[in-house]
């Protein structure tokens, strides 16, 4: 009967009153099994015991030998019932579980009690329900802002403020945006940048960093926040060089700067609405960056103070280059730019 009362009891189990309770059903089990016979054998002795059977016992012990026997079947048959409506479940139970504990997280149990391993039935649907919605939410609101972001602001209380953090900055700005709007319908305008961002989030992600923002046609991506990275320069200077190769074939191109330096990491804005983000010199200086390496062979730039930061096997892979004066700065800043793959194979 568990498939017709799992189909009953799928649309609305709490209105059902199909079964009794455990404890209520475990009494009518041993009432109806033992109970029941034993009184028999009770009545037929207290019945020779009266003389209404007569003198002659030899009549009456063959109906308490079948009573005897019957209730030895039935009290088995029985026992059995009720055991198996009882460890059934709870062992279907347990082997969700252990598929929960194994990361699938599109388990379902059947309802087909309306007793109280009903109600665990019902309530392992509804935390699966949960879970799933969980998952859903923090997929998504990881593909907002990034998942090592929503990974620790799940696990702990956000709070506005920062941290002073050691970290290399990449910033990504596509060239001729607004003519290119111009010349394309909105509709190719937008396929066009997912497809550019979409080597920009790989390349990124491949490289350990994280994309904190996309600014329009521009994206910054963090490597060394919010979770420390060793030798974030160097990954940096990595993704740099990968992006500058993944995107000379796209339709759009784009400049791109990197730089390192202490900055301030965490959330800023309002109690109501605020964003994991970095402050700093360290962002302004890969912002300016950007804007040379857009006029500069290769479109990937960095300076020397950073590239002095990187690991010797990707500072081999760097050429320096003249010092430039960047954009809100009196000092002049040195330059560098990716060689060939060809030579630095050969380094």
């Amino acid at each position: 009967m568990r498939p017709v009362a799992a189909s009953a009891l799928a649309r609305r189990f709490e209105d059902s009153t199909l079964e009794p309770p455990v404890s209520q059903r475990l009494r009518m089990t041993w009432l109806l099994t033992l109970g029941i016979p034993v009184m028999g054998i009770l009545l037929l002795i207290w019945g020779y015991s009266q003389g209404i059977f007569g003198s002659d016992a030899s009549g009456i012990m063959p109906a308490i030998a079948a009573l005897a026997f019957a209730s030895l079947v039935t009290g088995y048959l029985g026992n059995r019932l009720v055991v198996s409506s009882v460890v059934d479940p709870i062992r279907e139970l347990q082997e969700a579980i252990n598929r929960v504990r194994r990361g699938e997280n599109d388990v379902q149990v059947d309802i087909y009690d309306g007793s109280e391993i009903g109600v665990l039935q019902a309530g392992f649907n509804e935390m699966m329900r949960g879970l799933r919605e969980r998952q859903r939410v923090r997929d998504l609101f990881g593909r907002y802002v990034g998942a090592e972001v929503a990974k620790r602001a799940l696990e702990e209380r956000p709070t506005l403020g920062g941290e002073d953090r050691k970290v290399a900055v990449l910033f990504v700005d596509v060239i001729g945006s607004t003519t290119f709007a111009v010349n394309h319908t909105p509709e190719e305008v937008v396929e066009a940048l997912n497809e550019f961002f979409e080597h920009v989030v790989e390349v990124v992600h491949r490289n350990k960093g994280v994309i904190n923002k996309f600014q329009g046609d521009a994206a910054l991506a963090i490597f060394g926040a919010p979770l420390p990275l060793s030798d974030a320069t160097g990954h940096a200077l990595a993704a740099a060089r990968e992006l500058r190769a993944e995107l000379k074939d796209l339709q759009l191109k784009a400049g791109i700067g990197v730089a390192a330096g202490h900055v301030v990491a965490g959330h800023i804005g309002g109690h109501a609405r605020f964003e994991y983000t970095v402050i700093g010199d360290a962002v302004n200086q890969a912002a300016r960056l950007t804007e040379i390496a857009k006029t500069t062979p290769g479109r990937t730039v960095t300076n020397a103070s950073t590239l002095r930061e990187a690991n010797e096997a990707e500072q081999a892979r760097w050429t320096l280059m003249k010092s430039v004066e960047l954009r809100g700065r009196s000092q002049m800043t040195q330059i560098a730019r990716p060689i060939r793959p060809t030579l630095a194979d050969r380094s």
